[in-house]
């Protein structure tokens, strides 16, 4: 009887969800109910998504990753998130295994949705990055990665690619994997 109940997530996306993450049942309900209040449609806007994760980041400008984000989670490109896209995509960035996570990664990184990523891409996303960081903790950063432009050409040199080459997603994760800097170079973690 408790499927028959508006307000409760369907028992298809309830065990999809339990069989593609770690959550439990009981997580999934609590997730689904917080979800519902947030968010009344079952959706969120790219909009609302970027007021969201403003939030998180309140001495930042985080808009424009925030958007990168959101494309990497919106997997059927309909413009916005439904339930499923998020619960999957908080699963995969925070309890995930490492190949998931890079996995995600590359989507993100992935801006043109071609399966590959060019050195402008990076550049992109670590721009994204750089406006993340908090004015002051860019003086902790070294040297050679102390703007976004330094930051892209040393996560590129990880692939031994070209100028104009392309990574495809094993490469990437491969690089990653093969290299602690360059795990460090495709995020950013606050230091406090």
């Amino acid at each position: 009887m408790g499927n028959s109940k508006s307000g409760a997530v369907s028992k298809e996306i309830l065990e999809d969800l339990k069989l593609n993450t770690k959550f439990s049942e009981t997580e999934i309900a609590q997730w689904y109910e917080n979800f519902k209040k947030q968010c009344p449609t079952g959706r969120i806007t790219k909009e609302e998504f970027q007021t969201i994760y403003s939030k998180f980041f309140p001495e930042s400008d985080a808009q424009t990753y925030a958007q990168h984000v959101f494309r990497s989670f919106d997997t059927n490109d309909d413009g916005t998130l439904d339930f499923k896209e998020y619960i999957v995509a908080l699963h995969m960035t925070s309890t995930g295994k490492t190949n998931r996570k890079l996995e995600w990664a590359f989507s993100l990184f992935d801006v043109d949705k071609n399966g590959y990523i060019t050195k402008s891409e990076v550049k992109e996303i670590c721009v994204s990055i750089f406006k993340l960081i908090p004015k002051d903790e860019l003086a902790n950063l070294p040297e050679d990665e102390n703007t976004a432009d330094k930051r892209a050409e040393k996560l590129w040199k990880f692939f031994n690619k070209g100028e104009n080459d392309r990574v495809a997603e094993g490469e990437f994760i491969k690089g990653v994997m093969d290299n602690d800097a360059a795990l460090r170079l495709i995020q950013y973690q606050p230091s406090k």
